[in-house]
């Protein structure tokens, strides 16, 4: 029904981001590790959505990208995760460390996160292997731009996203460009899309 949502942020709390488009405000659960990412109050954002419904009660869910969504509806896969608990378990955990626990059965990891016990980290490792991928690996063979994908990942981005911002900037940008004055170009880009200016 909703795939996004972009505007201006108008607040951000622990758990809870309001963004405001088009005189409406959105009132957004969001994984503590994605709050970082968004812009600051004032700043204009695009948040990645999906909708709870049932008879009693609506909530929106709020991502950073397309990437943490997508880990968010895996995990409602888990037997005894419901929304609430995958917003919990994303906001105890990043993407690349969640990505590399399940890849390499670290239970132990796993576990540390606040709130996930044995048995359901468990019950993570059998549903969920191989269903969330690494996207360092793929990113670092699918474009010519390491150097900035991992810059861009140190400001805090998703390398997946990143690597899709770069190569959709390259394609816009003016012809005749290279060398330096090219990738610094690519890197504002990029980062304007990221952000979804």
């Amino acid at each position: 029904m909703f795939n996004s949502l972009s505007g201006t942020i108008t607040e951000k709390l622990e758990d809870t981001l309001r963004i405001n488009t088009g005189g409406v405000e959105w009132d957004i659960v969001v994984p503590a590790t994605d709050m970082g990412r968004f812009p600051p109050r004032g700043g204009e954002g695009r948040v990645f959505t999906w909708l709870y419904h049932r008879e009693d009660q609506m909530r929106l869910f709020g991502f950073f990208d397309d990437t943490r969504r997508n880990t968010f509806l895996e995990l409602l896969k888990v037997e005894g995760i419901g929304p609430k608990g995958a917003i919990k378990i994303m906001g105890g955990i990043g993407q690349e460390d969640l990505e590399r626990a399940l890849e390499t059965d670290d239970i132990g990891r796993l576990e540390a996160v606040p709130g996930l016990g044995k048995k359901t980290a468990q019950k993570m490792l059998l549903t969920l292997k191989g269903k969330i991928v690494r996207h360092s690996e793929s990113v670092s063979i699918n474009t010519p731009y390491n150097d900035l994908v991992e810059a861009l990942a140190g400001m805090g981005y998703d390398k997946r996203a990143a690597a899709e911002a770069l190569s959709d900037a390259e394609d816009n940008l003016p012809p005749g460009l290279a060398g330096t004055e090219k990738e610094n170009l690519l890197f504002k880009q990029a980062i304007l899309r990221l952000t979804g200016v």
